[in-house]
């Protein structure tokens, strides 16, 4: 079907989240033609949409994006309805060029620049930043559907607070940040076990007394050691994609104190119950799936993924496709890359690289895309 609408801009930025409206201001900046998509109605959505209670891991004054800090005490720990709040109103603040409720659905090479398409309408560009993060779809074991229907089950996107849940155990799958802190909440009224191999904790608490001493040769240790050209930061990145992030907020004498039974992994569904590696069933009203999410570039009509769907780049910049370029992924650059605060670093480096990069040259017609 024919496009409805065409726009031509010279950078496309897909994705409004903090590693979209970072990339954004530093376009600004360079006073270049770019647009912002955002597949949400409203910028901040997607941390509107977590658990209720849920706050950042780092103190206010290292979540701040390029330009204008958090506007809350340095060192107190956001909410996620504040880090929404502040995402939308930076891109208010410096006039980011931001199309919400534009949900791209295609990108591919036309000549010598990309086609971005969002339902019939078509956005040409020189280059293209890909700022949707890596987690965009949740991770649930395939067994979960033969989970009893009497069961509730949530996975840690869908869940708001323990007032969804049903009368009866709670079985929280996955061990992580998110999985401690829903297990300890889901504790307060419900007998609650805690599922997955032991991910370790941080030495630093989050919001722990000492903050103001530890965190700032924490955060030097994730933004500057922890880097992909260093050796201890590329085993660091390989052992935190096999094992998960450690505790940051919750203690394991925490959950020991609320009662939280810890288990082994969930490996299969056995007469309609959970069964765990210890060859265990486990009789619950309720399971919790903190299992984390999947990166989802499916609409991606490029050779630019792995075999896993993961993006092929170096620091975010695509070799083979110039002009490509990713952000918002798990230790883009150093550990801290995830984070709010790390955002700045990364799209000041990619927003360098777009800026001076030879402009493409236009050649006749040739595609990357079967025709329509």
């Amino acid at each position: 079907m024919a496009a409805t609408s065409s726009e031509r801009f010279e950078t496309v930025v897909i994705g409004g989240g903090q590693a979209g409206l970072a990339v954004g201001y530093y376009l600004a900046k360079q006073e270049q033609p770019f647009v912002i998509l955002d597949a949400g109605e409203r910028l901040g959505d997607p941390w509107r949409k977590r658990w209720d209670s849920l706050r950042v891991f780092t103190p206010a004054r290292y979540d701040g994006l390029p330009g204008w800090s958090v506007p809350a005490p340095g060192w107190s720990y956001p909410t996620k309805d504040e880090v929404a709040d502040y995402l939308e109103s930076y891109a208010t603040r410096f006039r980011l060029p931001v199309r919400s409720g534009t949900r791209v659905d295609g990108l591919w090479r036309e000549n010598d620049r990309y086609v971005v398409t969002s339902g019939l309408s078509r956005y040409y560009a020189d280059n293209v930043v890909v700022a949707t993060g890596g987690y965009q779809t949740p991770r649930i074991p395939a067994f979960a559907a033969e989970l009893d229907r009497e069961i509730l089950q949530l996975h840690s996107s869908q869940y708001r607070n323990p007032t969804q849940l049903r009368q009866g155990g709670v079985l929280v799958v996955g061990a992580g940040n998110s999985g401690a802190e829903l297990a300890l909440e889901a504790s307060a009224d419900h007998q609650t076990w805690l599922s997955g191999r032991d991910t370790g904790q941080e030495p630093l608490r989050a919001g722990g007394l000492l903050d103001r001493f530890l965190t700032p040769p924490f955060w030097f240790l994730l933004s500057h050691v922890l880097t992909v050209r260093t050796p201890i930061g590329r085993k660091a990145r390989d052992q935190l994609s096999n094992r998960g992030l450690p505790l940051a907020r919750v203690r394991r004498r925490d959950l020991t104190r609320a009662g939280i039974e810890r288990l082994p992994r969930v490996t299969a569904v056995l007469d309609g119950l959970p069964l765990t590696a210890d060859g265990r069933v486990h009789h619950v009203a309720n399971v919790i799936w903190c299992t984390g999410f999947v990166p989802d570039f499916h609409w991606i009509d490029l050779p630019v993924l792995d075999q896993d769907g993961k993006p092929k780049h170096t620091r975010g910049v695509v070799l083979s496709h110039p002009g490509l370029y990713f952000t918002g992924l798990f230790f883009l650059s150093t550990a801290a890359s995830p984070l709010i605060g790390g955002t700045p670093r990364d799209a000041r480096y990619l927003t360098h690289h777009l800026a001076h990069r030879p402009k493409p040259a236009r050649t006749p017609q040739t595609a990357e895309h079967p025709s329509d």
